[in-house]
């Protein structure tokens, strides 16, 4: 223990009762009590077994990743404690003093053991966040609903197979993530929080989502991923605050909804995985879509204004069926990446020269025959894919790419070399073929 500190005596004992249980378990610790880490932020605190000081009383401790199989009851001792970070641990139960640490903010118990919680648990009203990923809860104690402070709420990967009835008092929360359990519905109430700033129920199984979710008009991210969803509620284009992540991937959805449209901050959109062979006129009114995630659908076209998405910086369209692209790709003028692979393409619009700053085009396993004589606006590509098409012949335009590092020419019958590739390859650029 660094003499430097003056701690209450409970509080000294409840350290080194812990110190005792980290030797036994091989993880090294400083004299008799734990190493004091000097930190400004103690939410932040680095390494496994550390605890910070304030005004002679412990109020911030960490004991990630130390092997530990119970935590003694003079945690209870800590009163003044604000911070408890115990992830990563093997504990499968928590002593009922734990609720002794009513000024405690934030508790992280990811990556445990844990089946339940005590009861005591309810006494933590000054809680404001809760982790809880990787467990194996099955129910949640009915006093969670004393928890008035809670704002954030992580029960990520365990085995819930409903959500607990005492949440819906969690009026404060502005994040849940429920992601990876049993889930097959969501309930009413969920729709009734209308703080929530972010909702995971990714890799569930639910099956439909209640068009009360127009309801939760806070919401930045969504992620309703990896579940068995067949359509979307068009109430869902009232969430005029998404702006950070709308994720929708591997599901049963064979259509969007106009709706969607209406989402004009988004900046990340991921629909992949899914049964689509046609996207709504809408989608071209995301005007802040950054990112665009279609791949693994049956995309037979585009629309015809995708081309006002002049923010796009990154578009995923690999294994679908598309066999054109409209004339608007060109307008993409942010694009840096275009994944074009897997598909049926049989042509290039001439304006995909206008894209200056391209620098990823993945073409590989489609059908071209020719690529544009615009291939040569393309200054800033870096690497460009041509695997398994159909092409006899090159444009010279390519060798002149001033950044080309790689060209990946296999499984393409050229009729012949051209004079081109040996200069570019000599320049530095690595060419398969």
């Amino acid at each position: 223990m660094n003499d430097e500190y003056s701690l209450p005596v409970a509080e000294r004992q409840a350290l080194e009762e812990l110190a005792t249980l980290l030797r036994e378990r091989g993880i090294p610790v400083a004299g008799a009590g734990l190493p004091v880490q000097a930190i400004e932020e103690p939410g932040f605190a680095s390494g496994r077994a550390n605890y910070y000081i304030k005004d002679n009383h412990l109020v911030a401790l960490s004991l990630r990743y130390c092997a530990l199989t119970v935590l003694p009851s003079s945690i209870g001792h800590l009163c003044r404690l604000e911070y408890l970070d115990l992830s990563g641990n093997q504990l499968t139960a928590l002593p009922d003093t734990l609720g002794k640490l009513v000024n405690l903010r934030k508790l992280r118990l990811d990556d445990n053991r844990l089946t339940d919680l005590p009861v005591a648990l309810e006494n933590l009203t000054r809680l404001e966040e809760l982790h809880l990923d990787k467990n194996e809860l099955q129910t949640l104690p009915a006093g969670f609903s004393q928890l008035s402070s809670l704002q954030v709420l992580s029960l990520y990967s365990n085995k819930l197979s409903e959500l607990a009835g005492c949440l819906k008092y969690l009026t404060g929360l502005e994040e849940l993530s429920v992601g990876h359990n049993l889930l097959t519905t969501l309930p009413d109430w969920l729709w009734q929080l209308q703080k929530l700033r972010l909702l995971n129920v990714a890799e569930n199984h639910i099956s439909s989502i209640s068009e009360s979710i127009a309801n939760l008009k806070e919401l930045h991210t969504l992620d309703l991923g990896h579940n068995a969803l067949a359509e979307l509620p068009e109430a869902i284009g009232e969430l005029a605050n998404l702006t950070h992540f709308l994720y929708i991937s591997d599901n049963q959805l064979k259509s969007l909804p106009e709706a969607l449209g209406n989402l004009r901050k988004l900046q990340y959109l991921n629909v992949t995985d899914n049964q689509l062979s046609d996207l709504p006129e809408s989608l071209g009114n995301l005007s802040q879509l950054r990112e665009l995630r279609l791949y693994n659908n049956r995309l037979e076209r585009l629309p015809d204004n995708i081309g006002n998405l002049t923010r796009l910086k990154e578009l995923h369209l690999r294994n679908n069926r598309l066999i054109s692209l409209p004339d608007s790709f060109g307008n993409l003028a942010a694009l840096q990446l275009a994944d074009l692979s897997d598909n049926r393409l049989e042509s290039l619009p001439e304006s995909l020269g206008s894209l200056s700053l391209l620098a990823h085009l993945d073409l590989r396993n489609n059908h071209l025959l020719e690529l544009p004589a615009s291939t040569c606006g393309l200054q800033n590509l870096t690497f460009l894919d041509l695997r398994n098409n159909r092409l006899v012949s090159l444009p010279g335009a390519i060798g002149e790419l001033p950044k080309l590092a790689k060209l990946d020419l296999r499984w393409i019958k050229l009729a012949s070399v051209p004079a081109w590739l040996y200069p570019l390859q000599e320049r530095g650029c690595t060419i398969y073929r």
